[in-house]
C-alpha cells in the first residue's frame, strides 16, 4: 500500500489485468451500467494504491444479472453466491465481483450512485466511479474480525470530505446514524488537526441524537443489532444469550426502498427507544 500507482497491479499477472480490462470493455459495449468501486475507486479519491485480488463493479441488481449474461457469452463462469448483495464472474482463476448492495442489504445501489459518480479512466475506458458518500455508506458496515474498513473511511473523509454532500450522508445512514457517528469519532481520533473537515452541524446533530437516547434509556425489546455489521461476531449473543436477531428485525422494519427519508422526526422515530 502506498502512493505509487503501480502497487495496484504490480503483483498481478498480465492475464489477470487483461481479464479485468476485457470485462469492463464487454460491459461498456453491451451498455450495462455500473460504477467502479473497490481499490480503483478508493485510489481515485485518496491517491492510495494497493494490490487487489479482484475488480469490484457496482451495478443495480437487474443490471448485475445482465452483466453475468454478457460475460457468460464470452466464456466466463458465473455464480450468484448471495442474492442480497453479490454475484461473481470468473475468467479462469481471475474474477470480477458485481456488488449491488452491502452484505446486510442496507446500502443498495440505486440511481444516486450514478447521478453523483465521478468519471475516471479505468483500463482505457471512461468509467463512472462510485461516489465517496456511497462508498462510506457501504464500507461503514464492514467490521468483521478479519476485515475492518474504518481506515478506508477515514482516508475518504480526509481526502474528499470537504467536497462531500453531508446531508446525503446523513440521509443515507438514517436509522443507522450511530454507525456513522462511530466512524466519525474514529476520524476525529485519527486526525485531531482535521476535525473541521466534518461540518459542525453534522456532529451537533449526531451528538444531539445521542443525548436523546441517553434520556430515553434502553429499548424494551432485548435486541442485538450487531449482526448488521458482522456476520459472525454476534452469533453467540443471538443463539445462546437470548438476544433478538437485530438484522431480521431490521429487515422486517426497514422502510421500503431503504433509507430514503430525511426529516429529523422520522430519523428519530426510526432509531427510537421502547420498541
Amino acid at each position: 500500500m502506498g502512493t505509487d500507482a503501480t502497487l495496484a497491479e504490480r503483483e498481478r499477472e498480465p492475464d489477470e489485468i487483461n481479464a479485468r480490462a476485457r470485462a469492463v470493455g464487454l460491459l461498456h459495449e453491451a451498455g450495462v451500467p455500473f460504477v467502479v468501486g473497490g481499490a480503483y475507486a478508493y485510489a481515485t479519491y485518496t491517491g492510495i494504491y494497493r494490490d487487489t485480488k479482484d475488480l469490484d463493479l457496482f451495478p443495480r441488481k437487474p443490471d448485475a444479472i445482465r452483466a453475468l449474461e454478457v460475460l457468460e457469452k464470452d466464456g466466463w463462469r458465473t455464480e450468484r453466491p448471495d442474492e442480497v448483495w453479490l454475484y461473481k464472474a470468473y475468467k479462469g482463476d481471475y474474477f470480477v465481483d458485481f456488488i449491488f448492495s452491502s452484505g446486510n442489504g442496507v446500502a443498495t445501489v440505486d440511481d444516486e450512485w450514478f447521478t453523483n459518480a465521478k468519471k475516471a479512466t479505468i483500463f482505457g475506458y471512461e468509467c463512472l466511479i462510485a461516489p465517496a458518500e456511497e462508498m462510506i455508506w457501504s464500507k461503514a458496515f464492514v467490521t468483521e474480525r478479519e476485515r475492518y474498513d474504518g481506515a478506508d473511511i477515514n482516508h475518504l473523509i480526509l481526502k474528499a470530505g470537504r467536497e462531500m454532500d453531508w446531508d446525503r450522508i446523513l440521509r443515507r445512514f438514517d436509522r443507522y446514524w450511530e454507525v456513522l457517528l462511530s466512524h466519525l469519532m474514529m476520524f476525529r481520533f485519527a486526525y485531531p488537526s482535521e476535525r473541521d473537515i466534518v461540518p459542525n452541524y453534522v456532529m451537533t446533530e449526531l451528538m444531539s441524537r445521542t443525548l436523546q437516547t441517553v434520556r430515553d434509556g434502553s429499548w424494551d425489546e432485548k435486541l442485538c443489532r450487531g449482526n448488521l455489521v458482522s456476520k459472525v461476531n454476534y452469533h453467540v449473543d443471538i443463539h445462546h444469550w437470548g438476544f433478538g436477531d437485530g438484522r431480521a428485525w431490521d429487515e422486517q422494519d426497514r422502510p421500503e426502498g431503504g433509507t430514503t427519508r430525511g426529516a429529523r422526526s422520522e430519523l428519530e422515530d426510526s432509531a427510537g427507544s421502547g420498541r
